[in-house]
């Protein structure tokens, strides 16, 4: 178990110095930080002064060293529109992107193991053909299109839900349903295949043939050996979600992770947009190998292969 984890550890470092650097590069892409904080009118002394009291006169190279100086130290700079430490504002604003992301996988792992084993405890009936149809549409919609017809439908034309913010609990039900819909749809259908498997393997007929109540076979028999697909593609749906909360969290004015890459992105501010993205990139690199590690204690396969 500890081998397979240790070495899971060693092959997520490489993405993740990827993205130490690669996050670098881009974010110098995005243009001069001079041009947009400075006003035109401001002389080429102004221009050096404010250059050198940023660090961005020097070379890319010293740059990029003074950079994984401060990640060594977990200090990443100060933002250049407000100031403050940049580690502070990632830290400060991730949380509002993880209970976004934990409370739609919540649902989302709710809804696709109960819809998933109805649909499989009768597979071919009608409950299974619309739930199959419903689950496969929910899982071809954009989340882009779906967020901006539903403020479109449920807050300017009913106006019975707020475009943005976190103000009440209403605010928080288009951007769960925005980012719920894919979730729900691809775990629905991977829990119907695999319950479908499990419903038809020999223990199954065994614990019927001693009486084995229908409710007691489904949760207790097969959703157990049915759970290690289940859980792999729930975990690789949750890296998405807490990558992937960019577009939502822009529409909705949710103040997550997300936003703040984007206005970083916009304002170049660079210290920020490398905190937020290192802070996310860590967060992944942790969720994969609680995801690998529930997967290796679910299936005594994984933790076998792991000895070799």
């Amino acid at each position: 178990m500890f081998a397979f984890l240790r070495r899971r550890v060693y092959t997520s470092l490489v993405p993740l110095l990827v993205v130490l650097f690669g996050v670098f590069l881009l974010a110098r892409l995005t243009g001069d930080p001079t041009n947009l904080y400075l006003p035109v009118s401001a002389t080429p002394d102004q221009r050096a002064e404010f250059a050198a009291e940023n660090g961005l006169d020097k070379p890319v190279l010293s740059q990029m060293l003074d950079y994984l100086s401060g990640v060594i130290h977990l200090d990443f700079g100060e933002s250049l529109r407000t100031g403050e430490s940049a580690a502070a504002m990632a830290l400060r604003a991730f949380p509002a992107t993880l209970q976004l992301a934990f409370f739609t996988m919540l649902l989302a792992v709710i809804g696709a193991v109960v819809i998933g084993c109805w649909a499989a405890y009768r597979p071919n009936s009608p409950a299974d053909r619309v739930s199959s149809l419903l689950s496969m549409t929910a899982a071809s919609i954009p989340d882009f299109w779906f967020a901006i017809t539903g403020v479109w439908i449920f807050a300017v034309v009913l106006g019975v839900l707020p475009t943005s913010g976190t103000g009440s609990a209403l605010s928080w039900i288009l951007p769960i349903a925005t980012l719920l819909i894919r979730p729900l749809g691809v775990l629905t259908q991977v829990v119907r295949g695999a319950m479908v498997s499990a419903l038809s393997a020999p223990y199954v007929r065994l614990a019927r043939s001693k009486g084995a109540g229908d409710l007691r076979v489904v949760t207790h028999h097969a959703l157990r050996n049915a759970a290690a697909p289940a859980l792999t593609v729930a975990g690789d749906l949750t890296v998405g979600l807490v990558n992937g909360a960019v577009v939502v969290e822009a529409i909705f004015g949710w103040p997550g992770i997300g936003k703040l890459m984007i206005d970083a992105i916009l304002q170049r501010d660079f210290a920020v947009l490398q905190a937020a993205v290192l802070v996310t990139a860590v967060s992944i690199f942790v969720l994969n190998i609680l995801i690998d590690a529930g997967y290796a204690l679910l299936d005594a396969r994984v933790r076998e292969k792991s000895k070799v």
